[in-house]
Order: C-alpha cells, then structure tokens, then sequence
C-alpha cells in the first residue's frame, strides 16, 4: 500500500538545474570556469548537497543540467572532487543542450528537446544549490499518498482513471538567524480534506495543503502598486471560503511532477519559468473558469475528445494522482483539486448524472507542503546569495561530527556531519585557537601560531598566518591569510590572499584576489577589474558606432 513506501518509486527520474549564480557576482564572474554548483557550502561543493539528496532515497536516475560553456568544469569536478567522487553509483548524467545559456529560464530548459527526450517517467526537479536535512522520501510517500493515481504507480495508464498531481515545498524565511533582504515568495493554499485515519507523528500530512497561487513577492509588489491591492477573483472564493495566505515564505523549487508536466511545457511556450508560471497557472487553472482548456490541459490530461479517449496515453503523459485521494474520490470529489462536481473551469454543468464518463475531470491537484518552522525541524533552505553561503556554512559547521558521536554516518545528528572538525590537525601548530564545536577545518591547512580561529569554516589547502584572528568566516579552497589579519564575518573566494596586518569586516573576495596589506575595510566585495573595464570597441559602439554591437550585447548578457 502506499501508506508503506519508504523509498523513492521505480523510475522516477530526478533533474538538478545548474544556475549561472548571478546572485553570487563576486564569486561566480566567470560562470564558466566557476560555476555556482562548485561553491563550497561547508567544505563541500554546492551540487554535493542535492545529489546526496537522491541518493539518501534510493533515486539514482539523475542528470545534471547546465550549460555547454560550463560543462567541463562541472565534469572535472565530478571526475575529481573527493566529495563527489565517494558518492555511491550510478555516476549522474551531465546534459549540456545546445539552446542552453546562463538566462534561459526553469521552464523554457524543460521545454528544450534534449530534455524532452530525456524526461520518460515521473520526475523530480531541484535547483543545485538546495541545502535538504528532509529525506525525500518522506515527499515521495507524501505525493504517492495524496497526489499521485493508484492506477499510474502501477503502470495502469489506459483505465480513464485521474491523472497525478504534482508537489511543491515552501520553507518560512523569518528564522532566529533571519537574513536581511532574502528572497520570499507569495503562496496561497487552501486545506485539504480531513482523512479519517490519524497520521504517523512524524508524517508530513498536518503540513500539506492544496496551493490556489503562487507567484514570487516581487511581482506581488507590482501588482500592488499597479492596482493599488491585491485583487482576488470571486470564483477563487466561491470554490474556496478558507485561503491561507503565506508571504515570508520561499519556494524551495523541490517539485516532484508527473510526466505530463513535460507536455504541458512544451505546448505553452509563454510558460518561462517553473515557480511563477507552471505552478503559477496550474494553480489557477483549478479554480478559474475556462483556464483549463485555455491551458491545453484538457488535451494533455487526455480529457474527451483527445487520444486518451480511445484508450491511449497522451504523448507528454506517465500518469501517476493518489492512492488515498483516488480512493477519496469516489466518496468525495473535494479531494480532487475541484471542490465537488461543480468544477469551474469545466463546460458540463447541469449534466453530472446523465453521462458521468463525458465529464471533465478535475485539474490534477498541485500540493504544498509547507515546512514547519520550529527548532527541531530538519533544514531546508536555498543558498543563493553570499550571506547565505556564509549563514549555511556556519550553521553546518555547527553540527556534530562522526568522530564526536563516535558511529557511522547512520549515528550522525545529520547526513551532512562531517567525518571529522579538523581534517589534518598535523597542520595546526601550538599555541592555536580552534573552536571546534562551531568550526570546520579542511584537508591540508597550515595554522600558524597565536592563531585564532572561532565560528569559521576554511576551506582545503588553506595558509593562516601567525596571530590572525577569523571569527564567523567563510574561507573556500587555496586561501592564504597573512600575519596578523583580523577576518569578521568575511567570505573569501578561491585562492585568494589577504596581506598581513587586514582588517576586514563583512566583505568579499574574489577569486585569485589579492587584498593589498594592511587593508581595512567594511562591507566591501573587493573584485577584480579585468574584464570590467569597457574596451575600445565597446566605446564606439556606447557613442552610436553600429560596428560590434553584437558583441556588446554578448558581453552584456555573460555579466
């Protein structure tokens, strides 16, 4: 029964999307050479975190997503990394379409052929630099359970039965350590029916509701301000009488779909991206009048009149809804993502009883499940901007190592515990400050004396000179840190050098940087200019010279 699934269902694929990290400027100003997916999030490569995320569940189907340019230090990285390389097998896939480039959105990549052709089952889509303690299977049982049809967990597709929904997560933003100006998204969700049975003390299901809308708050902002209020339609509240609105919430982009998704995607090229315009439309399409067939979702859920009428999967269709909610349905349609028979969206009114195999099915349901915000909880969170690379890293560095609980990785406190605080502590000379219980020290870093070293994460490789003082720091791979340096709440890219005698606090490196010494400084990213500057050509065409402007434009769209 579905009740009992504990690990991921057979086939389901899983696609992890590899960003340009525009929002990590001072780290990622060549994308190609060095792609968001290779951040170190504690010691750790970025794209570590959502790989490990499907092999905990038993989901080995993955394919890594990202551009050509950046594909060959993606691969090397997969050939090489310690990290990477001690994940279990099969190795995941690296596809590079051809149409892919660092401003393509989420859902015009799953409309591009490659992907389309490489997507043949249900699947699961994650961003690269997602950051998940929550099992996936825990989702998995939560979608087969009340999303997903009994009839397409078992291969049946051809019984007319509903088609599965899909789920979404959302996690609340306004923690103890919140981050200033951290992205949220607007999410309107209305409760499921209640079940008879009481669930599991940890189950996922008190967290679950049915999303109406969702769009990011910054298009709420413009909608506010064009309108001046948000307005709502009546058909939204005469299906639904209780809409919870969240608003510091985020999308975590951890969507499980099922396969007709990719049809959906492709037959709507307005559809941009997967949060705002899939969900987005999806969600609506539940309760706004005609908005279904506008959609196309009557042919791809092989509603009358399509190819499933003669018994036969539409081609973008795997057809997995829900065990529990297929069951429901027949006692009460309310399960379904239409309220009752009267589906809104539907041309049938009035003829419920007289033909009941013409009707229009409801819109496959589109769940949230909203992480709860307590202490206790397990992490999830996005790491998409400086500050929360540093936040994340530091939060992670506080968690018990596998040497301190003293049993395997089935001990630990969390999956992401590392083996040991300090890696090599043959490197740390005497004399020194390690504050372990909130520290990370990599592989093959050289502390010098009178050192001190408290709420940090450094990176493998790493040269800390005599004296210096780091406190809530974040060092990536190769950094050398001269004498006497006093580091706050800094993050320091690859490679790079901080003169002796540098006062720093809250700033940012970039790679290969030198900070010249006795250097102070607040708030500062400290970048290299090579490449900013504007040449020559790039003036004349500035100044209405014709000649290049297609380079310009190229140049512009890589920054």
């Amino acid at each position: 029964m579905p009740h009992a699934v504990s690990i991921a269902t057979p086939g389901l694929q899983a696609l992890i999307l590899c960003g340009p990290g525009s929002s990590f400027p001072t780290f990622t100003a060549n994308p190609d050479e060095n792609p968001k997916a290779l951040l170190p999030i504690a010691n750790r490569p970025m794209v570590w975190y959502p790989l490990e995320f499907c092999y905990r569940a038993g989901i080995t189907n993955i394919t890594l997503v990202c551009p050509p340019s950046a594909s060959e230090a993606i691969d090397t990285a997969l050939k090489t990394n310690p990290f990477l390389t001690s994940l279990p097998f099969p190795r995941p896939d690296l596809l590079t379409p051809k149409g892919l480039d660092q401003n393509t959105g989420t859902a015009e990549i799953l409309r591009l052929s490659e992907l389309q052709d490489a997507v043949t089952s249900d699947f699961l889509v994650l961003p690269c630099d997602l950051v998940c303690e929550l099992g996936a299977e825990k989702l998995l049982q939560a979608w087969m359970v009340k999303s997903a049809s009994l009839d397409d967990l078992v291969g049946d597709s051809s019984s007319g039965g509903p088609c599965s929904g899909g789920l979404g997560v959302w996690y609340q933003t306004k923690t103890e350590t919140p981050i200033k100006g951290e992205e949220t998204d607007f999410v309107a969700t209305v409760p499921l029916p209640p079940s008879s049975i009481l669930p599991a003390k940890e189950s996922l299901f008190p967290h679950m509701a049915k999303v109406v809308y969702a769009m990011p708050t910054d298009s709420v902002k413009d909608v506010l301000e064009e309108k001046e209020g948000f307005p709502l339609r009546h058909g939204l509240l005469r299906q639904h009488s209780r809409v919870r609105m969240l608003t510091t919430h985020r999308d975590a982009h951890i969507y499980i779909f099922p396969h007709w998704v990719m049809q959906f995607i492709r037959e709507n090229e307005r559809l941009e991206t997967i949060g705002e315009d899939v969900i987005g439309w999806w969600a609506k399409a539940d309760w706004q009048k005609g908005l279904s067939t506008k959609l196309g979702l009557d042919k791809v859920l092989g509603r009358p009149g399509t190819d499933k009428a003669d018994g036969q999967t539409s081609p973008g269709m795997h057809n997995p809804v829900s065990a529990d909610s297929r069951a429901a349905a027949a006692a009460n349609s309310a399960v379904s993502p239409s309220t009752g028979g009267d589906d809104s969206h539907s041309d049938n009114s009035g003829e419920h009883d007289s033909s009941p195999p013409t009707e229009l099915p409801a819109v496959p349901p589109m769940l949230a499940y909203i992480h709860p915000a307590t202490e206790s909880a397990p992490l999830i969170r996005r790491v998409d901007t400086a500050q929360l690379l540093l936040q994340i890293s530091l939060q992670l560095a506080k968690l018990p190592s596998l040497e301190e609980t003293g049993g395997g990785a089935e001990n630990a406190a969390s999956p992401f515990a590392h083996a040991r605080k300090v890696a090599y502590p043959e490197g740390v000379k005497p004399r020194t400050t390690i504050t372990q219980q909130d520290s990370l020290v990599a592989d093959n870093v050289t502390v010098q004396e009178k050192t001190s070293i408290r709420e940090s994460v450094v990176g493998a490789n790493c040269q800390i000179g005599e004296g210096a003082k780091l406190s809530q720091c974040l060092l990536m791979d190769g950094v050398v840190v001269g004498r006497h340096c006093k580091l706050t709440k800094c993050v320091l890219g690859r490679r790079s050098e901080v003169g002796e005698g540098c006062v720093l606090t809250e700033c940012e490196v970039q790679e290969n940087l030198l900070v010249e010494a006795k250097t102070e400084a607040k708030g500062e990213k400290f970048m290299s200019s090579s490449g900013l500057e504007a040449t020559e050509q790039e003036l004349e065409d500035a100044l209405g010279d014709g000649d290049g402007a297609d380079d310009g434009g190229e140049d512009d769209d890589q920054n």
